[in-house]
């Protein structure tokens, strides 16, 4: 086999989110794109908000002499210093542009934070469910992922985590609002989670460094997103602007440790050069100078509450079992029957495309994705019923 045997290994269990979207188009060739209801990809068909349309007409139409020339590898200092004024305005912390890396993404931004930090065999904790590509991630770089279950309400287990923890952890994953749940973790559970990990480093000897996954933290619907910076010391934030600005083909983000975390100029020094050795080189010229003036800009967060009340509601009357999600844009619901794949595959047989619950690391669930036209849950619902009678 001419290519490496690790990634044979990760295609074999790549994502399940892909390969059903694949089977998905084979749907639409047989039966058109209006009769596949296509819950797969968190892809927002929502288009971005009408600022960031205007200000990138003005960055077309008039472009700044070397508007597309390299920058410093952290990023424009402008952007960041405004990132920056806005990450001190939620957390109170000293935070300043020196402290923000611009990235491709969020991913981007976990990359060159698991570069930064893991030595072989450095153990990282990720809660499941979880988002699949996390364990990829922290294997690009030589790290071990260890799982950790949350509860019946996809909640951090306390007990889990305090058990899970060895010398060798560095690192635990915190994703809220959560993918693929949509639950969001509350301040109190947090803070305790916090004075666990504060004990746990006194115990081991070195740092836990909280890693925050947090693209979805200004999609929040009937709860408030406590500030991640504020309640980790040895925090680092890693976002995008895929959903809160409908930009996902755009692949913009930043990342942002905490000032007074442990080593946090060793980190921040790490970062600037991974960013670059990894191959990102820099976050997109103008998609830093697009985002750096709308960080206070965000997409219709009432039509996101809509949707979610409408098939969450539409779910529950049906007879499904479901945690109501607190923001992003997925429903996790439990599977009628143990084996989720199956049911995946009777929800094919109603045109209904779904990911089951084994691809995120917790059986008998699926998730559906509901950025989508309001028209297609209104038109998945009839089969959703009937799916979950016919077991």
């Amino acid at each position: 086999m001419p290519i490496s045997k690790q990634i044979e290994e990760y295609i074999t269990r790549a994502s399940w989110i892909r390969r059903m979207f694949e089977q998905g188009n084979e749907l639409r060739a047989q039966y058109g794109d209006e009769n596949v209801y296509d819950f797969t990809l968190g892809n927002p068909v929502m288009e971005p908000p009408p600022e960031l349309v205007e200000r990138l007409r003005v960055l077309t139409a008039d472009p700044a002499v070397g508007q597309h020339r390299y920058m410093s590898n952290a990023g424009y200092p402008w952007v960041r210093d405004n990132v920056a004024a806005v990450m001190a305005r939620e957390s109170g912390l000293p935070i300043t542009g020196n402290h923000v890396i611009m990235t491709v993404g969020a991913a981007c931004g976990m990359n060159i934070t698991f570069k930064s930090l893991l030595d072989p065999g450095d153990e990282v904790l990720v809660l499941s469910p979880f988002f699949v590509e996390y364990l990829f991630y922290v294997e690009n770089h030589r790290g071990v992922p260890v799982f950790v279950e949350t509860d019946e309400e996809f909640q951090p287990d306390l007990e889990a985590i305090e058990a899970a923890i060895t010398p060798r952890t560095k690192a635990i994953i915190l994703n809220s609002p959560n993918n693929p749940t949509g639950v969001v973790y509350p301040q109190e559970l947090l803070e305790r989670l916090s004075k666990l990990l504060e004990a746990a480093e006194e115990r081991i000897g070195h740092p836990i460094y909280v890693i925050n996954d947090e693209p979805y933290r200004k999609l929040l619907y009937d709860t408030e997103m406590p500030s991640s910076l504020a309640l980790f010391r040895n925090s680092i934030l890693c976002t995008s602007h895929s959903k809160d600005l409908a930009l996902p083909g755009e692949r913009i983000g930043y990342t942002v440790v905490r000032p007074d975390a442990d080593d946090a100029d060793a980190i921040l020094g790490a970062m600037t050069f991974t960013i670059r050795t990894l191959g990102f080189v820099n976050a997109p010229a103008l998609m830093q100078s697009l985002v750096g003036e709308l960080q206070d800009v965000t997409v219709d967060i009432g039509d996101y509450r809509r949707k979610r009340d409408l098939l969450y509601d539409g779910l529950i009357e049906a007879g499904y079992e479901c945690v109501e999600p607190g923001g992003a844009f997925y429903l996790f619901p439990r599977s009628p029957i143990e084996d989720d794949v199956a049911f995946i595959g009777s929800l094919l047989e109603q045109r209904i495309l779904g990911v089951p619950g084994s691809g995120f690391g917790r059986k008998g669930y699926f998730r559906l994705a509901f950025c989508v036209e309001e028209e297609t849950i209104l038109k998945a619902l009839p089969g959703l019923r009937a799916s979950l009678k016919a077991c």
